[in-house]
């Protein structure tokens, strides 16, 4: 009886948000929990005059940094590479000449790896920061939208035109640009392109059928449905190539039911050791605060209580898009909560619709 009301109520409350929204054209929501017996895969809206399918897939944005991670968690622990290692080690051209200038002192050599997964770098996002002069990031992609930007371009672009924010290791600042650095990194270590690095190490052992990194080709994977929609306001940025070319940082299209595998492969230690997982929660620094009760570690998120202001309830880890994506898992629910609602801007959106599912199930679990 639990299941069936809760499954309706967070049913109706999904369908309902989407409906009320007129800038959701489109959304995606999974609430999959072995405690309760329940397996709730939703769709509501359209994609090209497309009726929404709970099995279509859709561009993930930022959760892509949680797979970059997990996949240097596993390097790490087949000893390639360590969360030590200095960044510009692994570089033997001028790619990184000048990458990270502060005050007027070049702090380059100083950034590791660790400072990379966890945004304490102090290297700028090329996609959120303003430059120096000329025109943001944002503003070139809608005036030349079919631009291709390969990594190397926009590490270039950001070193010409980006601040730096402090030293390694002393601050917050989150960045994609660094997670390009990354993504060539293990390039550099496995001698093969990301996307085939992350194929044959997660997609292909965890079954993801439908997932891929859209950097370098279109995919033969499909659902039969089109990729779903993405919305910046009323624009439909779906043909956009920045968003293919957000690589290492948010490059990858998944679907609900292939992105359940790979939270389940993590939470119940399938794909990287307890032990490794447990490196990745370095979020207990005092410079590795994001907001307010959420911190970030090794491409990981978590919602943490904050007395009176948050519930431990909403203590939640897993990670979150700019497009209102989500995944996340609480675990004394047992509970995971995918999808997005494929709206820049949204992101905050898309966790409160998370606590309104959790508030539901707390509420008749009483």
């Amino acid at each position: 009886m639990f299941r069936d009301e809760a499954s309706r109520h967070m049913e109706e409350l999904f369908r309902n948000k989407v409906k009320k929204d007129n800038k959701i054209y489109n959304a995606y929501m999974l609430i999959h929990s072995e405690k309760y017996n329940i397996h709730l895969n939703m769709a509501e809206g359209v994609t090209e005059q497309i009726q929404s399918n709970p099995m279509q897939q859709f561009h993930i944005a930022s959760i892509g940094k949680l797979f970059v991670s997990v996949l240097t968690g596993i390097l790490f622990e087949q000893e390639k590479i360590s969360y030590e290692d200095r960044i510009k080690d692994y570089f033997n051209n001028d790619l990184l000449n000048d990458l990270h200038v502060y005050k007027g002192k070049d702090y380059t050599g100083e950034i590791k790896i660790k400072h990379i997964l966890n945004h304490t770098s102090g290297l700028p996002d090329y996609f959120e920061d303003k430059p120096k002069y000329g025109k943001s990031m944002l503003e070139m992609i809608f005036e030349e939208p079919y631009r291709r930007w390969k990594p190397e371009d926009i590490i270039i672009w950001s070193k010409a035109n980006l601040k730096s924010h402090f030293p390694p290791g002393r601050g917050f600042h989150y960045s994609d640009t660094g997670y390009h650095i990354l993504g060539l990194i293990i390039e550099r270590i496995l001698g093969c392109p990301l996307n085939k690095a992350l194929e044959e190490y997660i997609f292909r052992p965890l079954h993801m059928d439908f997932t891929y990194l859209d950097t370098y080709e279109q995919s033969t994977k499909n659902t039969g449905f089109p990729v779903a929609d993405v919305y910046f306001n009323d624009i439909n940025v779906k043909g956009f190539n920045i968003l293919k070319d957000d690589y290492a940082g948010g490059g990858v299209i998944s679907t609900t039911e292939d992105m359940l595998k790979f939270m389940e492969a993590i939470s119940k230690h399938v794909i990287i050791k307890k032990e490794t997982f447990e490196r990745m929660k370095d979020w207990a620094g005092f410079f590795n605060f994001f907001f307010l009760g959420i911190d970030y570690g090794y491409g990981l998120m978590q919602f943490k209580e904050i007395p009176i202001l948050q519930p431990k309830k909403y203590n939640i880890w897993g990670n979150a898009g700019s497009i209102g994506s989500f995944m996340f898992y609480q675990p004394e629910l047992d509970t995971y909560f995918i999808g997005s609602l494929n709206q820049f801007r949204y992101h905050s959106k898309g966790i409160r619709t998370i606590f309104k599912m959790i508030d539901i199930l707390t509420k008749l679990e009483k």
